[in-house]
């Protein structure tokens, strides 16, 4: 087992992986900006190392930086967390060069799956279902209207190597179709340096449910069940919960073994999560996959009791797993809010500053991941995540009452969240019987008479 990691991200997810590297008896080492310098990991920390300027680019996305912190503090291991460089090849690659194992997938899993028309054709070679779409990067406007025309509208516009729900285009109508392909490109390129898109068929009232898997180098797979994660906001999660309802056990059961099917047919070790559209009529289709700690995978620990950065680690480590498919269990119901530093009345305005009082819920059922401490500096560099609260219960109307008083307790003062906005999506009445598809939130911020 190693001795120390280097936990190369911030805020909540760095506590996190933190928490768990101190009961494994494992020294955390926290890498931070000059804008983090005072942050809750670095205070809980072993050990800590600047690594640049509070500009991601120069810190947080610098591998040179990152690979001399490690160097530096002696770490034998990297924790990418999620998001930054969680999903870098290059980065995997860099640190297995450098001596360090990379907690998490292998490079060319990594490198597979950031090619979305690559994991595309990968999983319909597995059998999976997979959404129709272009199979070659578009090459220009009349491409993409070909292209289009042939799938049939709606269609969406995604970047190649998107991620974390940025980078797509939905596009209804031919005649927008120009200025959407731009629009896609042009985003694509400044968020992943790569402008390159595809064509993919739109599904109208659909819902995303996502299967959690974990794998090792000894051909060990199984799946931790499923989520649903069709509460978003600019195609972001965030609310999310598991068991997804109002979904036939046998579109579920089949989902859970697709995934399986899909991690097995490229070899993958650690985690990953499938991704599929459920349409109206319940057909799933797969979307893509995700090799990296999810940011939602608490709702999964609180159904499975299954600490999944400490199973990271270990099948980093070497270790094959400790379980198998009949030891998982899926008890109750969980589900998660994040509670983000935006106002959803100003088109979610991103809010920074000083955290004055701070009250975080508690009592049964609940867990709270956050970074958030009363005197913490919250900078405007970064993405707006304050929290995770996760309510479990033996129903969803309980988990759901659950949660929605722990946002009751939540405060922050010197902060504008979104937790008003979060304890109304509990409130609606297509959330509260589990009929709710995509367009909850945009339903829900129509303006009164509409």
């Amino acid at each position: 087992m190693f001795r120390s990691i280097l936990i190369a991200n911030r805020g909540e997810v760095a506590v996190r992986i933190l928490r768990t590297c101190r009961e494994m008896g494992i020294r955390a080492v926290v890498a931070y900006s000059t804008a983090d310098r005072d942050s809750l990991a670095v205070r809980l920390a072993d050990d800590a190392v600047c690594v640049g300027p509070p500009q991601a680019g120069r810190s947080y996305l610098s591998i040179p930086s990152l690979l001399y912190g490690a160097a530096r503090t002696k770490a034998e291991a990297v924790h990418p967390g999620f998001g930054f460089l969680a999903e870098e090849s290059e980065f995997a690659t860099a640190c297995r060069d450098a001596g360090l194992a990379f907690i998490g997938p292998a490079p060319e899993h990594l490198t597979l799956m950031g090619d979305k028309q690559a994991a595309r054709a990968a999983m319909r070679k597995a059998g999976l279902p997979v959404l129709p779409g272009s199979p070659d990067p578009l090459t220009g406007e009349d491409d993409a209207a070909a292209q289009a025309e042939k799938i049939g509208y709606p269609v969406v516009l995604k970047a190649l190597a998107g991620g974390g729900g940025r980078g797509i285009v939905p596009v209804h109508d031919p005649a927008d179709l120009a200025e959407a392909f731009e629009a896609a490109r042009s985003t694509a390129l400044a968020l992943f340096h790569d402008e390159r898109v595809y064509v993919e068929k739109f599904v109208r009232d659909g819902r995303h449910i996502e299967v959690q898997v974990i794998a090792d180098s000894h051909g060990n797979v199984i799946h931790l069940g499923e989520r649903d994660c069709s509460v978003q906001r600019r195609h972001q999660k965030i609310i999310e919960e598991s068991p997804a309802p109002d979904l036939p056990d046998d579109v579920r059961h089949a989902l859970w073994e697709a995934a399986v099917t899909g991690a097995r047919a490229i070899g993958l070790r650690n985690v990953g999560t499938f991704e599929f559209l459920v349409d109206g009529d319940r057909n799933a289709h797969f979307i893509e996959m995700n090799a990296r700690l999810q940011v939602e995978h608490p709702v999964t620990e609180a159904r499975t009791g299954i600490d999944i950065v400490e199973t990271m680690i270990r099948e980093a480590a070497g270790e094959p797993l400790a379980l198998d498919q009949r030891d998982v269990r899926l008890d109750g119901h969980a589900i998660e809010a994040r509670v983000n530093a935006e106002d959803p009345d100003r088109d979610w305005a991103g809010s920074a500053g000083d955290v004055g009082y701070l009250a975080l819920p508690g009592g049964p059922g609940i867990r709270v991941d956050t970074y958030l401490v009363p005197d913490a500096v919250v900078p405007p560099h970064y993405d707006s995540l304050l929290a995770k609260i996760i309510a479990w219960a033996p129903t969803r109307d309980r988990a759901i009452r659950r949660l929605d008083r722990a946002l009751g307790e939540f405060r922050c003062d010197g902060l504008t969240t979104n937790t008003a906005f979060l304890r109304r999506v509990l409130a609606d009445p297509a959330f509260r019987s589990g009929t709710h598809r995509l367009g909850l939130i945009e339903s829900l911020r129509e303006p009164p008479g509409v």
